[in-house]
């Protein structure tokens, strides 16, 4: 798999370090019960299909967000993180 680093261009994947949805979560209160924990912790959504994946570029740090099918890993488009989707 290879991706488009905003600032270097296509790179392996093997350059990048998958770091999960690029989603906002809604964090639970601090007293909001194990089970709310729980589920923020470690229940997520499984899609099969076109996906927003957070990933960090480790040679010059950069985050980018990369359009991604979970079923076939094709990569539709990359943008750094810090851009808004158009």
């Amino acid at each position: 798999m290879r991706l488009t680093c905003p600032h270097c261009g296509v790179r392996d994947a093997r350059e990048f370090t998958y770091r999960g949805h690029a989603i906002a979560l809604d964090r639970p209160a601090p007293d909001a019960g194990e089970s709310a924990w729980d589920d923020y912790l470690h229940n997520r959504e499984n899609p099969a299909g076109w996906t927003e994946d957070l990933w960090y570029h480790t040679p010059c740090r950069t985050w980018l967000v990369a359009e991604r099918n979970t079923v076939t890993h094709a990569i539709r488009a990359t943008r750094a993180a810090s851009e808004r989707p158009s």
